[in-house]
């Protein structure tokens, strides 16, 4: 009966230790897999928004090529009428044609800056470029740019949280093999410490990644 008493709180303390732990132990391992998931999930993103940022270049580059053709078109219509090597009778039909090309060559302009900035940037006022039979829809190449070195840098912060996570549960489960209580108490304060500071970067990497 004695002994029973004796062994009882010893057990019973036991207990609540590696309750106590096995709660934490899990608490980290749900942050883990919210932290894992997110950035993959966001990762994801950063991929998808690299393949648009690249469509979108893609896309200037054509409006580029296509004003190229027309400025050097009309420049090689002005050297004729300015070198008199059309007859006069001519001139009117030469110089009828600058004006529809001018008015390209401007539209190009303010389409390859609603392209590179953006239809938000540029403002409804300067909204010329269609995507999907609607206007103002455009997000800029550089906008692009700037989500996709904001997701790196979340995915960067990711990374440190899954690394601090994964430390933090096996420090954890090594302390519920132990029965030194002094090693105990150093790697459950050594097993907190590291799922805080992993839990802090994950939020960190979530704020990151949904900001604009």
């Amino acid at each position: 009966m004695s002994t029973n008493n004796l062994t009882d709180p010893v057990i019973e303390k036991e207990r609540r230790f590696e309750s106590f732990s096995g709660v934490i132990l899990a608490i980290f391992a749900a942050l883990l897999a919210v932290t894992n998931l997110g950035g993959s999930k966001f990762d994801s993103d950063k991929i998808i928004g690299t393949n648009e940022k690249t469509n979108v270049y893609a896309w200037y580059q054509s409006k580029s090529l296509k004003q190229d053709m027309l400025e050097n078109q009309r420049d090689l219509i002005g050297i004729f009428i300015k070198g008199n090597y059309i007859q006069q009778d001519k001139l009117s039909s030469l110089n009828s044609m600058l004006a529809p090309i001018n008015s390209r060559i401007e539209s190009y302009s303010k389409e390859k800056r609603e392209l590179l900035l953006g239809s938000k940037a540029v403002g409804k006022e300067n909204w010329v470029q269609e995507k999907n039979g609607e206007y103002g829809k455009i997000i800029g190449a550089l906008e692009w740019e700037k989500t996709i070195q904001r997701l790196g840098q979340a995915g960067g912060k990711f990374d440190i949280a899954v690394l601090f996570l994964e430390l933090c549960l096996v420090i954890g489960a090594i302390s519920l093999v132990m029965h030194n209580e002094r090693l105990r108490i150093i790697f459950i304060a050594a097993m907190i410490t590291l799922g805080l500071i992993g839990m802090l970067y994950g939020i960190q990497g979530f704020i990151l990644a949904i900001s604009s």
